[in-house]
């Protein structure tokens, strides 16, 4: 977390709540730099945490409720932190409560204020992010020692059951085990990691688009049914069981034919970029990532 922000959450936590904060909380953005649209095939994925993310100031409250105020939008929330509700509609609201309701060590009521300066709809994982920044505050406020793995997990369960959202597991845990400056080779199926450093003279630079997007509304969900459908034609719990060979001698139908090839091409490229990355080879790297976006861009 940059110093300024953490200032900024101090100031605003004080002038809403007249009390400074006990501690503030933080949790990245990530970028993916290649594995898109695998992680819920069980497949392999190369995300790296970012600088940009999400802050709670928190501090216990003498009150029955939990009171919440997102500072970027404005906006206030408060319920009752053993009995959270979950909201009519989607909102930050939803992934606050769905992170109250599903922490397992009792949950006292709270003051927080989050605020960020990771752009929403950008596809940097804003949300899962506010959940490992909301993970953090409560098991600091409860003295409960989570390990990341299951942190991500309860971010995810909120995304599920809380946002509508049936995201698989590479964004919480980019966020919760990420280490700066390095890439995060992740295994989706068993959850297990390996760290490699960027090269000190590689830079990853973002730029943003201009176009947002909502995984709800840019039919996200649709996509997985998608793959889902393609694994059960082919006989297997997942895609990352299929070989190219395979795919290719099956007859699927569109656009599952497409998906899965996708999918199946993107996990092979990830196995490749890990090695660019460890050589130093910047130009197969860039190369596989040009391959990835066109797949995404043709079949996806």
């Amino acid at each position: 977390m940059n110093d300024g922000l953490a200032e900024r959450a101090r100031e605003l936590f004080a002038k809403e709540f007249g009390a400074q904060p006990e501690a503030i909380a933080f949790a990245p953005g990530r970028a993916n730099l290649i594995g898109e649209h695998v992680d819920y095939n069980d497949g392999l994925v190369l995300p790296m945490p970012i600088d940009a993310g999400t802050a709670v100031a928190w501090a216990r409250s003498d009150e029955v409720r939990m009171h919440v105020h997102a500072a970027d939008l404005g906006e206030s929330d408060s319920f009752e932190p053993d009995a959270p509700t979950k909201p009519g509609e989607v909102s930050w609201r939803s992934y606050v409560r769905g992170m109250a309701a599903k922490w397992e060590d009792e949950l006292p009521p709270l003051k927080l204020l989050i605020i960020g300066d990771l752009p929403r709809g950008s596809g940097l994982s804003s949300s899962a992010s506010l959940c490992i920044a909301l993970g953090r505050a409560f098991a600091a406020a409860t003295g409960t020692d989570i390990d990341p793995t299951s942190l991500a997990r309860h971010a995810q369960r909120t995304e599920h059951e809380y946002a509508g959202v049936a995201c698989g597991i590479m964004d919480q845990m980019a966020i919760a085990a990420g280490k700066p400056g390095h890439a995060m080779l992740l295994d989706c199926r068993d959850l297990s990691y390996e760290h490699f450093a960027i090269p000190g003279d590689w830079s990853v630079l973002i730029v943003d688009s201009g176009v947002t997007r909502g995984l709800v509304d840019g039919e996200y969900n649709a996509r997985r049914q998608q793959c889902e459908a393609a694994a059960r034609a082919l006989g297997v719990d997942s895609l990352r069981d299929v070989r190219m060979e395979d795919l290719e001698a099956a007859d699927l139908p569109q656009p599952e034919a497409r998906r899965a090839s996708h999918v199946v091409g993107e996990i092979v490229r990830v196995r490749e970029a890990a090695k660019a990355l460890q050589a130093g080879d910047l130009a197969r790297f860039g190369e596989l990532l040009q391959e990835g976006h066109s797949s995404l861009r043709d079949l996806f």
